[in-house]
């Protein structure tokens, strides 16, 4: 089996995996992820952040997105210009979001353009990831475009229960220092403090 073939698989025993999961557990983990995330002094510290915004299928990041519009900073989120190409767009609120590319909500195509050097802190969703940051997205090439070119802090957020130890990866694939669970921080896989 080649490591695309693999990465399909675990696509597929994953996307099980967060299907099976129940409303509760969801609800409760994107609470406690939110929660450590804004107590992050790379957050708190960051100007401009950006954040993925999470489908029915991913972490709930609207708390986050919320509460980095109420904290002042620059907030930037995806959108989807072509295939495997996204740009990074000034939001002020979120109502500005509206179902866009594969029914993910994005800002409008005049929303502000954000340099990729404008961002002091990124948020970043995956299928799934290893403690280590091994990152297996959902095959778009998308994020591993953006971390080609972006240099300042990182985090992946992923619920506990789909975290794996063994993830397939290619030569183009970025890994990422910090892994951000219900359970807290790990960085380069080791359990961190939060603040």
């Amino acid at each position: 089996m080649t490591v695309k073939e693999e990465k399909q698989r675990l696509r597929r025993v994953m996307r099980e995996k967060e299907a099976a999961l129940s409303e509760k557990y969801k609800a409760a983990s994107s609470a406690a992820i939110t929660a450590h995330l804004l107590g992050m002094p790379e957050y708190q510290a960051a100007d401009t952040v950006f954040c993925f915004v999470g489908t029915a299928s991913e972490i709930d990041t609207r708390g986050i997105l919320a509460a980095a519009l109420a904290d002042g900073k620059t907030l930037c989120v995806p959108l989807c210009v072509d295939k495997g190409i996204m740009e990074l767009r000034k939001v002020t609120d979120l109502a500005q979001l509206q179902p866009g590319s594969y029914g993910i909500p994005e800002p409008s195509t005049d929303a502000p353009v954000v340099s990729t050097d404008d961002v002091d802190f990124a948020i970043l969703p995956c299928t799934t990831c290893s403690h280590g940051g091994a990152r297996l997205g959902k095959g778009g090439g998308y994020y591993d475009r953006f971390l080609s070119h972006y240099r300042g802090g990182t985090v992946l957020l992923c619920r506990e229960k789909l975290i794996r130890d063994e993830i397939p990866v290619e030569p183009h694939d970025y890994p990422v220092p910090w892994v951000l669970t219900e359970r807290g921080l790990y960085e380069d896989g080791i359990p961190a403090r939060l603040g």
